[in-house]
Order: structure tokens, then sequence, then C-alpha cells
């Protein structure tokens, strides 16, 4: 068994017995609650654990250098260690709540009908509503249940964040204070960062009649930045290496190398949105086209269509009632216009900036290897 599938197992053994100790809670205020379980452990029993993947190997990629001078003195006792380790796999953990959350809210928001080979979070509510026969807006009901999952969520994360943060307090005085610190705050910015980003594409996908065309290239770029790139790689990379003390050196070069990476995993996501295998991806193929996503590839698209093309392809975008044949239409726009090729190549330019800035990072060594590996695997996906 490799690291990084041990590592997944141990965090989906975590996760399900989390929402396991939690659930008596929930049913100790209501019966009915133990729905909120059974949606979140279903939800979260998918996925590809990437984001702990990258918060595990930002941690020893510099734990295995022991780059913190002090935490070296510190780290002898095995205690320290282990309440170390106990305390990044309560993180990673909480990462992966947290993105739970965030993609139960995106699923309101697009109003998209699959997560992950199932039904999104606000339709499996809205079909409690159908089949239990309770009155009222079935739609209205499975959109403010989802919602306050989604806040549920995004707590469990951070009762686990602030459990490892206990975790690593007990572990050891001073440099352990130090570290626990960065590590809120890091936490704190990204999800900061990850909620302003979403707006920015609700933004974006509202205003973009009135924003100079010249503009929306840039704007699309913004998205992705604060909304995925950061949040999916970036804020993960950083968290794992303040954890453990890590110098700001050290903390700098996994930024140059993780947000180029993000952008270019995030890249790929749009791809999959518009050209995506269904089966693979487990949501309907060209579901971002319904939802009239405002993505770099639409952008791009954009720049080369006729005025009469283009008022086509903008009457077509975000129709949720798009046929098979209008997708049809509008893949074939977007793959004749050069949009799609033009994606590859930014995927592949952000891709080689972050495996160079890795190169030279002063970073452990077998940890840039896994790292490589990963980036490879996130950017070169079909799902």
């Amino acid at each position: 068994m490799t690291e990084s599938t041990h590592l997944t197992k141990l965090i989906d053994s975590r996760i399900m017995n989390f929402i396991t100790d939690r659930e008596p809670i929930l049913v100790a205020i209501a019966p009915e609650l133990a729905t909120f379980a059974d949606f979140s452990r279903d939800l979260l029993s998918g996925g590809k654990r990437f984001r702990a993947q990258f918060g595990y190997w930002g941690w020893r990629s510099v734990a295995d250098l022991d780059l913190h001078a002090d935490s070296a003195a510190e780290a002898g006792s095995p205690a320290a260690a282990e309440n170390e380790f106990a305390a990044l796999v309560e993180l990673c953990t909480g990462l992966e709540f947290f993105h739970a959350a965030a993609l139960v809210h995106d699923d309101i928001i697009d109003k998209s009908d699959t997560r992950r080979g199932l039904p999104a979070a606000h339709r499996r509510f809205e079909s409690l509503h159908h089949d239990s026969g309770y009155t009222g807006d079935a739609e209205d009901y499975g959109r403010a249940s989802a919602l306050l999952m989604g806040d549920l969520l995004l707590a469990f994360s951070e009762e686990l964040v602030g459990q490892a943060l206990q975790l690593l307090d007990g572990g050891a005085a001073g440099s352990a204070r130090r570290a626990s610190v960065a590590t809120r705050l890091e936490f704190n910015r990204m999800r900061t960062e990850v909620t302003l980003g979403q707006y920015l594409d609700i933004l974006d996908e509202n205003a973009w009649p009135v924003v100079p065309e010249n503009e929306l290239l840039a704007r699309a770029e913004r998205v992705i930045v604060y909304k995925s790139a950061k949040y999916s790689v970036e804020a993960p990379l950083v968290l794992g290496a303040r954890l453990h003390g890590a110098t700001d050196a050290a903390v700098d070069s996994l930024r140059a190398f993780g947000l180029p990476l993000g952008i270019a995993f995030q890249l790929r996501d749009d791809l999959l949105g518009v050209f995506g295998d269904a089966q693979k991806t487990g949501k309907p193929s060209g579901d971002d086209l319904r939802e009239g996503k405002r993505t770099v590839l639409v952008a791009l698209t954009r720049q080369t269509l006729s005025p009469g093309a283009k008022r086509l392809f903008d009457e077509l975008l975000g129709d949720p009632g798009l046929g098979p044949e209008q997708i049809s239409m509008l893949q074939a726009t977007i793959s004749d216009s050069g949009a799609a090729d033009r994606v590859e190549q930014l995927i592949a330019q952000h891709s080689d900036d972050a495996l160079h800035a890795l190169s030279v990072a002063p970073l452990a060594e077998p940890a840039k290897l896994q790292l490589a590996a990963l980036a490879t695997r996130i950017t070169q996906r079909d799902a």
C-alpha cells in the first residue's frame, strides 16, 4: 500500500467515525436530524481527498527536514511527535469537511442536480419533502435545508481544526503554540478567500453584460484563484507546513508551487465541466454550460466569435433547459474557436511553472517527488 493510499484510508475512517460520533448529538435534538448525518456520510464517502493529500505532503515537505530549529529540539519526545501527527489527521479531515460544505453551497447556488454521482444535497432534501407529503414548496425546502447542511459541515470543519490545534498545543511549548497560531491564521484566510471567491463567481455570472469586454478574461482568472486554486492546493499545502512550524521561506516556496498548480487544476475542471464524461465526473456533460459559468474557457471562446455568433452563444449559455443538441452546438463552438486548445496550453504552462518552483524549493526531496506525482494526477485527470 502506498503512503498516499494509506493516508486516504486513514482520512476516510476518521471522516466516518466523526460523523458517527456526532450523530447521537443530532438525534438527541430530534430524531429527524439523522437525515443530516446520513446525507453527510453519503457525500463524504466520495471524493479523491486531494486537499487532505496536499495537507499531508505539505507537512512532510518540512517535517522531514525539521526546518524549524525550536521544533527540532522539542519534538524529540515520541509523545510530541504522536500529538503532531494526530493533529495533522484532524486538520486534513477538517479540510475534507470544509470542501464538502463548499460543494453543498456551490450546488445550491448553481442549481446543480448531481454531485459525485448522487443527487445534490438540496435535491435530496427536495425528494424527502415530496416523499413525506410535506406542505409548502419542495424546492424551497430543499434549498433551505441544504444550506443548513452546508453550514453544519462548515461547523464540523471548524471543530476538527480546533481539535487539531488543541492536540498541537498539548504536544510541546513555545514552537508548538506559534505553529498553532500560524495554522489558525492560514485556515481563517482560506475560509475568507473561498467565500468571497464564490461571490465573485456569482457576480461575474450576472454582471458580465456591463463589464468591458477586455476585462472579462482577467475577471474569470480572478475567480479561479480565489474560488478554487487557493483552497484546493495552496492553502492545504501551507496549512500542513504551518502545523509543523515551517519557516516563511518554506511557506513561500509552497505557495509558489501551489498557486499555479491550483490554477491548472481548476482549468482542467472547467474543461471537464463542458466536455467531461458524466459516467466519470458524476455530473451531466455540459453542466457548466447550463449553469452559465463565465469561465476562462468561455472568455477565450467569446474573444474569437463574430458579433452575431457571440450573441447566439450568450443567449444559449446559462439556459437550464439546454437539450443535447444545443449542448453539442455550444461544445462545437468552443472547440472550433480554439479555446479548448488554449486552455490545455494554459494548463501545461501553469503546471510547468509549478513544477519548476517545486524543483528549486528548499523542501524534503521525498515529499517533492510525491507532490510532483500529485500535480500530474490533478491536472491530467478525466474526472
